[in-house]
C-alpha cells in the first residue's frame, strides 16, 4: 500500500487561507492540529512564530506557504530554517504584492548558483 504524501501548510491572511482551503489543503493531524493559520490584526507575532516552528517539526508537512508580509514579521525564525523539507515559500497576498528583495530564501538560493552554471 502506498504511503501518504506530505501536506502543504499555510500561514496567511484570511483571503489566502480561504483560497487554499477551498482548494482542498485543509487537514487536521492526529493531535487535531490544523495545517493552516489565519493571521488577523489581533494575531500576535509570538503565535505566528510558534505556529511556524510547530509546522517545521511536523513530519506530515512538506511545504509551508507564508504570505511575505507575515514572513517579514518572523524573518529571524525563517532564516534559521536550513532544511530542505519542509520547504518554505513566501507568497504574495491580495493587499501586499511579492517583493523579491525581501525574500531571504530566494537570496539564499541565488547564492548557490552562478551565471556559469546555466551555460
Amino acid at each position: 500500500m502506498a504511503g501518504r504524501g506530505k501536506l502543504i501548510a499555510v500561514i496567511g491572511d484570511e483571503d489566502t487561507c480561504t483560497g487554499f482551503l477551498l482548494g482542498g489543503i485543509g487537514e487536521l493531524n492526529k493531535n487535531r492540529k490544523p495545517n493552516f493559520l489565519v493571521v488577523e490584526k489581533e494575531t500576535s507575532i509570538v503565535e505566528i512564530e510558534e505556529t511556524f516552528k510547530s509546522f517545521l517539526t511536523r513530519n506530515d508537512i512538506g511545504i509551508i506557504l507564508i504570505n511575505q508580509f507575515i514572513a517579514v514579521m518572523i524573518r529571524h525564525a525563517i532564516d534559521q530554517h536550513m532544511e530542505s523539507i519542509p520547504a518554505v515559500l513566501e507568497i504574495p497576498s491580495k493587499e501586499h504584492p511579492y517583493d523579491a528583495s525581501k525574500d531571504s530564501i530566494l537570496r539564499r538560493a541565488k547564492g548557490m548558483f552562478s551565471a556559469e552554471d546555466f551555460r
